[in-house]
């Protein structure tokens, strides 16, 4: 492919030629790990918080499931000490994802991840940028072979190779994505609010605390199995990583009254899944297996997937019309704090491994309003979800923006002029010279 005049060829694509390319370890001012040896030996209630992989988010770094050390060990373990302007990166799970220390978090400890210290020649937020890019992504991936653990380690960090325009580009460019992320972050807020709202208005009108216009007169409560007409378990499938064409559901899909694909497996090619397994929209499925924790919970398929079968471990619960209005309905019924609580109590194994047997299950006790009443709140909770679901298809159209920005901004197709002289008063505008 013939280059635009003004573009070059690098390991790490076409660059404008202005620009240089570097491996890590010769823009940085030093490249480490965290506590990896016996780190639990430092742990106390309260300290100085100690960052692990889970605290390390592409968005920034995350300040829930904190762990502390004490201040003495703080002060020992100096080494891997936080610093205005470090680059953390996770090295095990979801290798290469990157978040940057500010102020706030300074002369915190870390555990288990590289803490990567850039020079004056390179950007903080830019170096984050990059490793969560595309660009950067796929050089920890490679780096990571066959290995089932994956693993991101120090030399790996050192090797990998950063594009480098001027540090003002690189700070103008930061600043244009760092807009975006707040948008991110303000819907991610709204999402969570709305559903904070939701959850408030399923305890009070699920369990007629709160009633709605024009309804009056007592409850019943029933048992779940008189509601009814039976449960279907799933297959016995055998599964796999890698991509096919017929995705199963697992007990690691059920969220509380929604299916989480962040992490899908398939049936192994070869196999003819039982049509009877095949999920249609509405239908509801419970996890009659996991740990102690996550046993019995309850969600309802939106056809989040074309086609999508669900396992052994899950099963469908089919209702009697006459006496449950919806699947929504039951849906919602089963994810309120009394029926997730009851649900847990039917729980019987180990903290590792526990699960509710049919038999239990039927004696769970829902309080069951007259199906017009049920038909109303319904309609409400509905309502709501359609809300949260337009919040959320907003902010993955704010997402795609995103990366769409990143592919053209990181490469330098897209250009912001001025960025030199204005990015301070933070008049950069985006000007296009494609490659």
């Amino acid at each position: 492919m013939e280059l635009k005049p003004g573009y070059k060829q690098t390991e790490v694509g076409v660059i404008p030629e202005e620009w240089d390319t570097a491996p890590c370890s010769e823009v940085s001012e030093r490249i480490m790990v965290g506590i990896v040896i016996r780190p639990t030996q430092y742990y106390v209630n309260n300290g100085v918080p100690a960052f692990r992989s889970a605290n390390i988010r592409e968005e920034g770094i995350n300040d829930l499931d904190l762990v502390f050390i004490s201040e003495e060990s703080n002060a020992v373990l100096a080494k891997s000490q936080t610093q205005t302007g470090d680059v953390l990166t996770v090295r095990t799970g979801y290798p290469g994802t990157s978040a940057v220390v500010y102020s706030r978090h300074e002369g915190c400890n870390c555990i288990d991840i590289l803490i990567t210290r850039p020079s004056k020649k390179l950007d903080s937020e830019w170096l984050a940028i990059w490793i969560n890019s595309p660009f950067g992504k796929e050089q920890v991936l490679r780096n990571q072979g066959g290995l089932a653990q994956k693993h991101f380690n120090v030399g790996d960090m050192r090797n990998l190779v950063v594009a480098l325009p001027p540090l003002s580009e690189q700070r103008a460019i930061a600043a244009a994505l760092s807009d975006v992320d707040g948008l991110l972050g303000g819907l991610d807020r709204l999402i969570a609010k709305k559903r904070d709202l939701k959850q408030a208005a399923m305890q009070q009108l699920l369990t007629g605390q709160t009633r709605l216009p024009g309804f009056e007169g007592e409850w019943e409560v029933k048992r779940l199995g008189s509601l009814l007409h039976k449960g279907r378990l799933g297959g016995n499938y055998a599964n796999q990583d890698e991509e096919a064409e017929l995705p199963l559901m697992k007990m690691g899909n059920l969220a509380r009254g929604y299916f989480d694909l962040s992490k899908v497996q398939f049936i192994t090619p070869g196999s003819v899944p039982d049509v009877t397994h095949r999920l249609v929209f509405g239908d509801v499925l419970f996890n009659t297996r996991n740990t102690l924790d996550l046993v019995g919970k309850v969600a309802i398929w939106r056809d989040e997937l074309p086609v999508a079968y669900y396992n052994s471990n899950l099963m469908r619960l089919e209702f009697d019309p006459e006496q449950v209005c919806s699947n929504q309905y039951a849906n919602y019924a089963l994810n309120t704090d009394s029926a997730v609580s009851g649900l847990r109590g039917l729980a019987t194994g180990t903290t590792s491994v526990a699960a509710i047997y049919t038999r239990d299950l039927m004696k769970l006790q829902i309080i069951v309003p007259p199906l017009p009443e049920q038909t109303a709140i319904a309609e409400v909770l509905t309502e709501m979800d359609a809300e949260l679901a337009t919040l959320t298809q907003r902010r993955e159209k704010t997402r795609a923006l995103k990366q769409a920005m990143m592919q053209e901004l990181l490469t330098g197709r897209t250009r912001l002029e001025g960025c030199l002289a204005d990015v301070g008063n933070g008049q950069a505008t985006a000007q296009e010279s494609h490659a």
